[in-house]
């Protein structure tokens, strides 16, 4: 049955303006992006087995060009909308961590680097540069690395610091695993971090390991 047939209250788009979005399910969401399904699936069936064929949206989101193009119904303007959506989605995150003091909005940063790195297939390390405010000079991705480890050298940090004239620094990395728990390398390289920074009076605020749908904090856990 096509969702036009539904009756009102059950199509997606009319759920969502008659109760808002946070009350439709992940494929519901989806299948208002998708707008429409292949033959002998409706946009919701299609959306469903997109989520559970990628793993969750996450996963969908960092799907390739060349994974996403794959799956019939999909292609080249669907891949390109989607790109759109999630770059914009950024950037208005990254314009909200940027209007004030970063400690003052740590949900912001937090979406922001969940955004940023979540669902990668390889390991990403990056650099929140704040100021003496916490206001937020730049955002890096310093390092790059495999499915499993990615080199970073501190050294290169404090280049980029001392270059962004930081007074403090909130750290990410993301696990492809898409587990947000600190390994003891993780704990031993913030230390190593700590350190070098602290020879030239910048602090580390925070450090994020960010895993499918989570990002955990070592302030909050008492790692710093």
């Amino acid at each position: 049955m096509a969702i036009c047939d539904w009756p009102e209250d059950d199509r997606p788009r009319e759920k969502l303006l008659q109760r808002g979005a946070q009350a439709l399910s992940d494929a519901e969401l989806l299948a208002i992006f998708l707008r429409t399904g292949v033959a002998g699936k409706s946009a919701v069936d299609m959306a469903r087995d997109l989520v559970i064929q990628f793993g969750g949206l996450t996963r969908l989101f960092a799907a390739s060009r060349t994974e996403f193009c794959a799956v019939h119904g999909l292609g080249d303007a669907k891949y390109a909308q989607l790109q759109a959506v999630l770059e914009m989605a950024r950037r208005a995150l990254a314009e909200e961590m940027r209007q004030g003091d970063a400690l003052a909005s740590p949900a912001a940063v937090r979406d922001y680097l969940r955004l940023a790195l979540a669902g990668k297939a390889y390991e990403v390390f990056c650099v929140v540069f704040l100021d003496t405010q916490h206001r937020v000079l730049a955002v890096e991705e310093l390092f790059r690395g495999t499915l499993t480890q990615t080199s970073v050298y501190p050294r290169e940090v404090v280049k980029r610091a001392l270059a962004h004239n930081a007074a403090a620094l909130i750290l990410a990395h993301n696990h492809p695993s898409g587990l947000a728990e600190p390994s003891r390398a993780d704990e031993t390289l913030t230390q190593a971090l700590k350190s070098a920074l602290a020879l030239v009076d910048v602090n580390i605020i925070d450090h994020f390991i960010v895993g499918n749908g989570y990002a955990m904090s070592f302030a909050e856990r008492g790692l710093l």
